[in-house]
Parts: structure tokens; C-alpha cells; sequence
């Protein structure tokens, strides 16, 4: 096949060699329900893969199908991509393709600590389905999975947010909250913590009541004996 115009070549080729690439399972309903939602998801993805530009070994925590994790894994040495969800684990793998391969394995961050050790992790849109009972066990499994100065970035709707969402957003949402309850959360965890707060696609560092979603930088994770008088 030829293009009229010879700067469209490659476009053909590259399909002809590797064919189209598909969305995710969950963001293909994304991209069919409210497409906008896929920009503010790449967006996420975007702030987390610049925050952590140059990390040697990261680990995703509830991946989801995946599609959004290419824009870390393109900052980072070696990414790594975990979910609860054997079918969402199984879709990741189906769309890999060279040079985007990456690890990938089923994990219950609530069984235990990922195997191995990392200098930093991520999860987006995890937190909020943690029931509150088991926060700290979800916490303590991660803190577990990093290295001494490791990186930790969250990212969850806030509490204000779901007086606005649909209910296909709202469900599983068990565990949402305000800025300032996040930001407490983390620094029982990490030593120093970064909070953002994000409007559709843009990231800032306003009023927490009045973002529709909340990201925490959290450095530098508390080891038990750093939280046993805290906890008991």
C-alpha cells in the first residue's frame, strides 16, 4: 500500500509489520462510555512517569489492564505490573509487543508484600477500594515491597469528587478522601510526602476541596519499629 504523500509511508508499514494496537479491556469500555476519561487517566500516568524519570526498578500495584503503564515504563530503568486480577494480567500480556515488554504477574498487594524489592511503586486508583479496615495492611504490604529511600506515589478521587461521579466511578469506592486525609495517611507511612491535586488533566497544587482528584509523593517509607508506638 502506498500513500499520497511519501511522510505517511512508515504509517503503513509499521501497520503492515505489527499490526494496529488495541486499547486495554478496561479502558476499551473507557474509550466507549466517556473518552475524555482515557485523557485524564494518561494524564495520571504522565505525572507519575516524570516524578519517577530515572528510577532503576519500579513496580505498578493494580495495573488495571495496563495500556497507561507504557508511559512510565518509557521513563524508567525496569517497570514491573501487578494486579489482583488474573484477567486483567492475562489481557497486559496479550498486547505486549517488542520494545514494550515488561514484567507482568497476578498479586493481591492484601496477601502480602510484591516479590522482590523496588525502588519505587505506584498505584493509581487502588486506594479508594481498600476497605478502611485493611489500609494499613495495603500500606504496610508496600512499605515492605521498597527499598530504604523509596518512592511511593497514590493517586485516588477525592472525597469531594463523589458528590459528581457516575455510578459506574463510584463502584468499589469504600475508602475516598480529603486531601488533608490523605496527606495524614501518608506521613504515618513516609518520612516526607508531596500532595497534588489534579483537575480533569491538569495537575496543581490547589485547594484540596476543590480537586476532582488527589496524588501523594511520598518518600523515604517508616519501617515498623518507626510506627509501633503510633500503632501500638
Amino acid at each position: 500500500m502506498q500513500a499520497k504523500d511519501p511522510v505517511n509511508q512508515g504509517l503503513f508499514e509499521l501497520r503492515e509489520r505489527i499490526g494496529l494496537a488495541r486499547l486495554g479491556i478496561m479502558n476499551n469500555q473507557v474509550w466507549h462510555q466517556d473518552p475524555k476519561r482515557l485523557v485524564f487517566t494518561l494524564a495520571r500516568y504522565k505525572f507519575v512517569a516524570k516524578m519517577l524519570k530515572g528510577q532503576r526498578r519500579v513496580v505498578e500495584i493494580g495495573c488495571g489492564d495496563g495500556f497507561c503503564s507504557r508511559l512510565v515504563q518509557n521513563e524508567v530503568g525496569d517497570l514491573t505490573i501487578t494486579d489482583f486480577d488474573p484477567l486483567f494480567i492475562e489481557d497486559a500480556k496479550a498486547r505486549m509487543a517488542e520494545p514494550w515488554v515488561s514484567g507482568a504477574f497476578v498479586h493481591d498487594i492484601l496477601s502480602g508484600p510484591v516479590p522482590g524489592t523496588y525502588d519505587a511503586a505506584y498505584s493509581l486508583d487502588v486506594l479508594e477500594h481498600i476497605p478502611p479496615v485493611q489500609e494499613q495492611v495495603y500500606l504496610g504490604n508496600v512499605i515492605a515491597s521498597l527499598t530504604g529511600q523509596g518512592v511511593f506515589i497514590a493517586g485516588m478521587p477525592s472525597l469531594e469528587s463523589q458528590a459528581y461521579a457516575s455510578a459506574d466511578s463510584k463502584a468499589g469506592h469504600v475508602n475516598c478522601k480529603t486531601g488533608e486525609a490523605l496527606r495524614h495517611t501518608m506521613l504515618e507511612h513516609f518520612h516526607t510526602v508531596f500532595m497534588f491535586s489534579m483537575n480533569d488533566e491538569v495537575v496543581h497544587t490547589g485547594f484540596f476541596p476543590m480537586a476532582h482528584y488527589l496524588l501523594a509523593v511520598c518518600v523515604g517509607p517508616k519501617r515498623p519499629s518507626e510506627t509501633a508506638n503510633r500503632t501500638g
